[in-house]
């Protein structure tokens, strides 16, 4: 299957249950939402986890794009991308765990055509405030599917308070070879798909409540989704960058970890702008301004005259489709560049300033508050300039937001 069947078998299955599908958000949280990006489908569903009547009624389903910041140390492995689609089902105060993972094993397995016996599950074993999950351990017994419990992997939170939850998780072996172990004790075993009972408020002191009402919240990366059921070692092999694969090779020859952070940074960028975003130093627009300076930063290490310029309009144009975005091609390749354009500038505005003689030892912070203030340059900037790390990261890789 290719990822627009895999959409429309999902989506039709639990259609066929009695859930509506709600249109999937932009990028950007509700006003108000301390995060700056929607990391997960219940982000905007929050409120009707919490209690208030959804118009579409308590059975929900959908496609909602995310953008995950925490996972970009991950970026350029096999498995992990900074913008993804996530599909997602809710019972709002309607059914249980159980028959939620009941519908999810037989939709795996009849409708997705993967074989029952490289299955494996995971299950909350319990903790000093909620039990253990014995509803979905049943569950996954009587489907003779292995189980592993444990504590802190089935303990789903959105942060230090707020909803949350004991989870089930669902892994489909990868390896080449018959499936061993479990999910803790072998990475082969790949996560594809959470189900939260949400049933529980964590509050500042630390002790749960229960909500209003009992959901079920569950999340399935379709990407890599996509590449296990297309037999692919990679998301980046799945068919959604397949034009990536066949077009940037003779463009940026470059390793394949290098690819994959160019590719991802570069699409995420794309959609990122598509819902509105623009580089700035604050928020939402420096997480864009920190992809698009990483991207360039692993592009310009063999060879400076590389640009985003080069980029051709048909892998704008294919991303934007593919998230659903109106959005003009040549407007978002234009911004890019002229994003690069500054880029340049400021290294070597930088590399000028740290030239002077003041700036050769050690750095303290009246020194970087100065450079800062004075020459607008981040302190990730200047260590990366004096040879402690890459330029568009904070020494480690990393984009902060």
């Amino acid at each position: 299957m290719d990822t627009e069947q895999i959409v429309r078998t999902f989506t039709d299955y639990y259609r066929e249950h009695g859930h509506r599908r709600i249109t999937g958000s932009t990028l950007l949280p509700d006003p108000g939402d301390p995060v700056l990006f929607t990391s997960a489908g219940m982000h905007p569903l929050t409120p009707y986890l919490e209690g208030r009547p959804h118009p579409l009624g308590r059975r929900l389903v959908n496609v909602q794009r995310c953008l995950r910041t925490t996972d970009l140390e991950e970026v350029g492995d096999s498995r992990h991308l900074t913008v993804f689609q996530m599909l997602g089902t809710w019972s709002l105060g309607d059914y249980e765990g159980s028959r939620s993972l009941d519908w999810a094993h037989r939709l795996l397995t009849e409708g997705l055509g993967v074989d029952p016996g490289l299955l494996h599950a995971t299950v909350y074993g319990g903790g000093e405030q909620v039990g253990p999950d014995t509803e979905s351990l049943r569950l996954w017994q009587e489907r003779g599917v292995p189980v592993e419990l444990t504590v802190d992997d089935n303990w789903w939170s959105n942060g230090p308070v707020g909803p949350c939850g004991p989870d089930s998780e669902i892994f489909l072996w990868s390896g080449d070879t018959p499936p061993r172990s479990t999910p803790t004790g072998d990475d082969r075993w790949v996560e594809v798909w959470n189900h939260v009972m949400m049933r529980h408020r964590r509050l500042d002191d630390g002790r749960l409540v229960p909500l209003p009402q009992r959901n079920v919240d569950t999340g399935l990366g379709l990407e890599r989704l996509a590449s296990l059921l297309q037999g692919r070692s990679s998301v980046f092999e799945c068919d959604i960058f397949e034009p990536w694969r066949r077009t940037l090779p003779s463009l940026w020859p470059l390793d394949e970890p290098s690819f994959r952070v160019v590719w991802d940074h570069l699409r995420s960028a794309v959609v990122v702008v598509g819902d509105g975003i623009r580089p700035s130093n604050t928020g939402r627009g420096y997480v864009l301004r920190r992809l698009v300076r990483r991207l360039l930063t692993v592009l310009w290490r063999e060879d400076s005259s590389r640009g985003v310029g080069d980029l051709p309009v048909e892998l704008i144009t294919h991303t934007s489709d593919h998230f659903r975005q109106d959005v003009d091609p040549g407007l978002v390749r234009g911004l890019l560049v002229e994003e690069e354009r500054r880029f340049r500038q400021l290294l070597e505005r930088g590399r000028n300033v740290l030239a002077r003689p003041r700036f050769r030892g050690p750095l303290g912070e009246e020194d970087l508050a100065y450079l800062h203030d004075t020459h607008g340059l981040p302190r990730d900037l200047v260590t990366s300039l004096r040879g402690e790390g890459d330029p568009g990261t904070d020494g480690g890789g990393a984009v902060r937001p």
